[in-house]
């Protein structure tokens, strides 16, 4: 069983423990708002209530019917992953449904606890409501797009991709932007829906992707470079399961009067992605640790 897995599971023990209590939650109001108990004189009395207890138990009784086919639905997918990958990306698309699905039941629920018909208001304002459609539909259409993302396996949260001039591991798809972060720590939002409609180039579904590293160095001291060289195959000896060394190149890209512009890259396996940024710090490091030992002249 994959770690992914093991997480997704323990989250929904939780979420089964909060699905008890509101269901024990539900009988007790159900008791209250239809059984003849002490309360009932007071919710008689004071219609408000007896509308806010009404739209409590609409609430719960929707979010409860949600939850058990999210339970249900989520369980049967585990089941059928035993031996392969877990998507992050269904479990995310399972849980941005359910919360649209429980924000239009909260809105139903305002509109009980204030003794509005649903049904009856929503043929009263049809007018209204294609007004704010037309004003929307560009959010709706981010929303399709959006979830048409979460489950496709074409893309998935971790993966490495360009859409257009951005480069970047997808962290997260919300139901508006696809949100990137960049090899420099910068967080780049794109829409869905140009998400879907630009050219989009995934990385980590090759098998390996090059990782370029460009460094700037003195160019007194290029016949140090077999020396660097040999110390990054050094360092890239230590991730003998991701990273291919045999693959791996240092060239100078641009001879300056002082300097010399040089470039290391190497491939590495894709779908690695914690180890990929364990072996870019390692590089980063040696390169900046050489370049200073260089300008102080302890290598010369």
């Amino acid at each position: 069983m994959n770690h992914l897995k093991s997480s997704i599971r323990i989250k929904e023990n939780v979420r089964k423990t909060y699905f008890a209590f509101k269901l024990i939650l539900l009988i007790i109001l159900q008791i209250f708002y239809a059984g003849d108990t002490i309360v009932t004189p007071f919710l008689e009395k004071y219609e408000i209530f007896n509308h806010i207890v009404r739209a409590l138990i609409f609430l719960l009784s929707a979010n409860l019917f949600f939850s058990l086919v999210r339970i249900i639905t989520l369980r049967i997918y585990l089941q059928q992953r035993e031996e392969t990958k877990v998507q992050p990306n269904f479990v995310l698309g399972i849980d941005r449904i359910e919360f649209l699905i429980n924000l239009i039941s909260i809105l139903i629920a305002l509109m009980l606890a204030f003794g509005i018909q649903p049904l009856e208001f929503l043929t009263s304002i049809t007018i209204v409501a294609a007004a704010i459609a037309l004003l929307t539909k560009d959010y709706i259409s981010s929303i399709i797009n959006g979830l048409i993302m979460m489950f496709s396996d074409q893309l998935e949260i971790g993966d490495k991709i360009q859409i257009g001039r951005h480069t970047g591991f997808i962290r997260d798809i919300t139901l508006i932007n696809l949100v990137l972060k960049n090899d420099a720590g910068e967080i780049i939002l794109i829409p869905n829906t140009m998400a879907l409609a630009a050219d989009v180039v995934n990385f980590s579904k090759n098998n390996t992707h090059q990782v370029i590293f460009d460094a700037e160095i003195t160019s007194k001291n290029e016949i140090h470079l077999n020396q660097l060289e040999e110390l990054l195959q050094q360092i890239l000896e230590q991730y003998p399961e991701v990273v291919v060394k045999e693959g791996a190149q240092l060239n100078i890209l641009e001879r300056k009067t002082e300097n010399l512009l040089i470039r290391y890259q190497f491939p590495i396996k894709s779908g690695e992605k914690l180890t990929e940024v364990q072996v870019k710090k390692s590089v980063n490091k040696a390169l900046i640790d050489w370049n200073y030992e260089l300008r102080k002249g302890e290598l010369l």
